[in-house]
């Protein structure tokens, strides 16, 4: 088993990967039991790895099962959550089990950081996107009418099991979206791992085991040296865990948080777009974010507006990004990079011209049609 250690203080827990995790969770939660039962929290996708946990954990252990989605990550939903824990008896010294991807983490997350001021929980992502990204850190949070999750709270895990072979059920365009958090940490500072991917990544698509274990590994190794620097991203390091989410949360909040455009897949078009704002400030070269963008396209991501299905006018881009979490004194900082593996924080940018680039975007990918 490998074991990526976060290191919070009091706070701290472990992120334990390994194939078949799954099977023998029981063992693993022994600890957090308590002599009571768990509730296991995951959505109507989730029931065969469902049925696994609870044999894992015998008769220890009732669930509740949500509608699949993003749509899943609101006040409706978070209302009837608490309730039906509320009806269920939890107290502060249980643990919540979120048996799912990214929707069922954050919900559940927030729902134990506020329930009785505070519930312990525990993370069984089943995704590729959730293992990498929002299982590990605390981050939670439900969406709202003004944007994605803007409602929430920082409340960490007790422990995070990951077992790789639950991937093998993820429909191939969910893999995919995955992946882009994956190679996210190659772009952001560590070069190398970016030259691992572009070599590995269709092995680990495919389903290569130890192709998706070592980028589990390395990934959450990352997330969680910088989550342990800056758990509430109070120094700007965790920031640089944002990478393409500024542009791909507009593109999500244009395409009404849906099915059209996967989370995943927003942050990709994001990173594209982020590196070719880049070398539009002269920070990077054309050929570096042309080769980003070259490695998303060959994985079948989305590497821009047009990729992503979206041609809406940089003006309404720009208002979508206004309501972002990170808006500090009016302005929105950005994630922009010296080239690939140097991704620093630009609390400068003029949004004007971010306006100005995305309808360059759009322009460039009408005539890329038309021609």
């Amino acid at each position: 088993m490998n074991t990526v250690p976060v290191a919070l203080g009091d706070r701290s827990y472990d992120v334990r990967i390994e194939a078949g995790l799954l099977s023998r969770a029981g063992e693993a939660l022994a600890p957090f039991a308590k002599g009571r039962r768990f509730v296991i929290v995951t959505d109507a996708n989730v029931r065969a790895h469902l049925a696994t946990l609870q044999a894992s954990l015998g008769t220890s252990s009732e669930a509740i099962v949500l509608p699949p989605g993003e749509s899943t990550k609101s006040w409706t939903q978070l209302e009837a959550l608490t309730d039906k824990l509320l009806d269920l008896g939890v107290e502060r010294g249980d643990h919540v089990i979120a048996l799912g991807g990214g929707v069922i983490g954050d919900l559940v997350g927030f729902a134990t950081s506020i329930l009785k001021r505070g519930c312990n929980f525990v993370q069984i992502p089943t995704t590729l996107l959730a293992q990498v990204d929002s299982s590990v850190g605390g981050k939670t949070a439900i969406n709202s009418r003004a944007g994605k999750n803007l409602i929430g709270a920082f409340h960490q895990p007790s422990i995070v099991l990951i077992d790789p072979q639950v991937l093998d059920t993820l429909p191939p365009r969910e893999l995919r979206a995955g992946y882009a958090e994956v190679v996210k940490y190659g772009l952001i500072d560590d070069f190398a791992f970016f030259e691992y991917c572009e070599a590995n990544a269709a092995a680990l698509l495919a389903g290569d085991s130890a192709a998706r274990e070592y980028a589990i590994s390395h990934s959450v190794a990352a997330k969680a040296r910088i989550v342990g620097e800056d758990e509430r991203e109070t120094t700007g390091r965790r920031a640089l865990l944002n990478l393409g989410h500024t542009f791909g949360h507009a593109l999500e909040a244009e395409t009404g948080f849906s099915d059209r455009l996967l989370h995943g897949e927003g942050v990709a078009a994001g990173m594209a777009l982020a590196f070719a704002y880049s070398a539009r400030l002269g920070l990077c070269s054309g050929q570096e974010a042309e080769r980003v963008a070259a490695h998303l396209r060959a994985i079948g991501l989305p590497d821009g507006l047009a990729a992503a299905g979206v041609s809406a006018s940089g003006a309404r881009l720009v208002e979508h990004m206004l309501h972002d979490k990170k808006m500090a004194a009016g302005t929105l900082p950005f994630l922009l990079a010296r080239g690939i593996g140097q991704t620093f924080l630009d609390k400068t940018v003029d949004l004007s011209d971010v306006e100005a680039f995305l309808d360059e975007q759009i322009s460039l990918s009408r005539k890329a049609v038309e021609g």
